[in-house]
């Protein structure tokens, strides 16, 4: 089994969602080959116009060293993505949504004829054999009550994810982190008994 953990938290050794993530890896990753991805240590960039019409078949790239890098580590991205049986994801929650970070990744696992494809029913996803485990943790308390409605990251991510046909997908939820001591607390225990009742890759 092949498990690859990404973390997108810009807070280091002070995030909540790193600590989450590291905890859900090591219990389904006892057994697995596991592959560690940063992407907020070391930032994947975001698409350009060149490497998209290169990508596309519309741009020759072969004398154009950025683009061609670019082009090979969004392949490298996509790889280990599709080599993957599950994925584990430490999300930061900024400005209501996921971090810019972790968008620029979910850019390159996005790819037509590669984690979706186009039919005559549409759009159909090609990943659904995969199981993705999602840290979220969000400063103030997004699951109920007025803020509800500025949740963009739970929200957007089952969006992603079922668009490329994965329905094995659980959350794992510390909110209100920055509402002190011991809200934060509270949270992250509640998050930790989540995580001990997931179940083995």
């Amino acid at each position: 089994m092949r498990l690859l953990h990404i973390d997108s938290s810009v807070l280091g050794p002070y995030s909540v969602s790193r600590t989450l993530s590291a905890s859900i890896a090591k219990k389904l990753g006892e057994h697995a080959s596991v592959t560690y991805r940063d992407v907020a240590a070391n930032p994947i960039g975001h698409l350009s116009g060149l490497t998209l019409a290169a990508a596309m078949g519309n741009y020759d790239a072969s004398n154009d060293e950025a683009t061609k890098a670019d082009l090979a580590l969004g392949g490298e991205v996509l790889q280990e993505f599709l080599e993957s049986d599950v994925v584990v994801i430490g999300v930061g929650f900024y400005n209501f949504g996921i971090p810019s970070q972790l968008k620029a990744w979910i850019d390159r696992i996005c790819a037509a004829g590669k984690t979706f494809k186009y039919g005559e029913n549409g759009p159909e996803g090609l990943c659904g054999g995969k199981r993705v485990v999602v840290a979220l943790s969000r400063g103030g308390v997004y699951s109920e009550g007025p803020a509800a409605a500025l949740e963009h990251a739970e929200t957007y991510l089952k969006g992603v994810f079922g668009f490329l046909g994965i329905t094995d997908l659980e959350f794992v939820i510390a909110e209100g982190v920055n509402m002190g001591e011991e809200a934060k607390a509270a949270a992250v225990a509640k998050a930790n008994h989540s995580i001990e009742a997931l179940k083995a890759a």
